[in-house]
């Protein structure tokens, strides 16, 4: 057995062990589970839902979205150069500066916003009896009216549907990640990769399951999309030992980006419309939130940086 493929069977185990135990404690714990059975989490575990955010914030912000708008600009760059040598360097000057200029990656990003803000508004446009509230809701509300409160927590009966996005969005990122890895020809660059890798997706898939927990998933379905969570990124090793990666075509590298733009769209949505609402409607002080949350992002930017 070669050194490299060695090396990348080995972080093919370890991303797989690292992504369960990190996402199955916050299911397995009975402390992370206090808001299902007694309605009034703990602090520390608003708190720590509240770091979770801005994990999450930070993830998106400083690794999908940047690597995303990487890949895209460099795949654009690459059919610009092929089309260029084609065409025996004749192509107008002008031209190409306006096809490379164009902000092709913060586009295709926003169509993955968009795509899965469409979805969501025809499911409740075709049931709407899906965005009616339960008596025990309308009391909660009326409540926090006559208190002065204004709620900006999402409705709960979109919850599961923007879980099942904020997986499927980590997952083709996971996939593409572990793709990267398993490409790799050095020991040393598959090392480094995988170290990157390693450092981000603790943090990450931890708040994924804390946010299974807290939008009342029954354990065995969480231990089931954490345990599919988890495959992605030795899926993607494995596709990255099978497909040679010299022999790349610029179209299939363009597709590859084009998905990780999508995705990077479809996790902002969730963040922005379901995670972050979800913890500015807490009963914590509004700066002790804004603490965690930008505790949380820190941590993700400071991993980014070797990461």
């Amino acid at each position: 057995m070669e050194p490299v493929l060695g090396v990348k069977i080995g972080c093919l185990f370890a991303l797989l062990v690292l992504t369960l135990v990190c996402g199955l404690i916050p299911i397995c714990f009975k402390w992370f589970q206090m808001e299902a059975t007694r309605g009034h989490p703990q602090r520390g575990l608003r708190l720590l839902s509240c770091i979770s955010a801005g994990v999450f914030l930070g993830a998106g912000f400083m690794h999908m979205t940047v690597e995303s708008l990487e890949n895209i600009e460099l795949e654009i760059q690459k059919i610009t150069m092929k089309n260029r040598t084609e065409s025996g360097g004749n192509s107008s000057g002008d031209a190409n500066s306006d096809y490379t200029d164009y902000p092709y990656g913060g586009l295709i990003i926003s169509l993955g916003f968009f795509f899965v803000f469409f979805l969501e508004s025809l499911a409740l446009q075709c049931c709407p009896e899906t965005i009616g509230r339960s008596k025990v809701q309308e009391k909660e509300v009326s409540e926090a009216h006559v208190c002065g409160l204004h709620s900006h927590e999402p409705s709960p009966s979109r919850r599961p549907f923007r879980a099942l996005i904020l997986l499927l969005s980590l997952s083709f990122h996971s996939v593409f990640e572990g793709l990267a890895v398993g490409l790799q020809t050095t020991v040393a660059s598959t090392v480094q990769l995988f170290l990157a890798v390693l450092a981000h997706k603790g943090p990450v898939v931890f708040s994924v399951g804390l946010r299974l927990v807290q939008i009342g998933t029954a354990s065995r379905w969480a231990v089931f999309c954490i345990m599919s969570f988890a495959l992605m990124s030795p899926l993607g090793i494995a596709l990255g030992l099978v497909v040679p990666g010299r022999d790349s075509q610029v179209g299939r590298g363009l597709a590859q980006a084009v998905l990780e733009g999508v995705a990077a769209g479809t996790f902002l949505y969730v963040t922005f419309l379901e995670i972050l609402p979800r913890e500015l409607a807490g009963p914590e002080a509004p700066l002790v939130k804004w603490s965690c949350i930008a505790a949380g992002f820190a941590f993700m930017a400071l991993i980014a940086l070797w990461a």
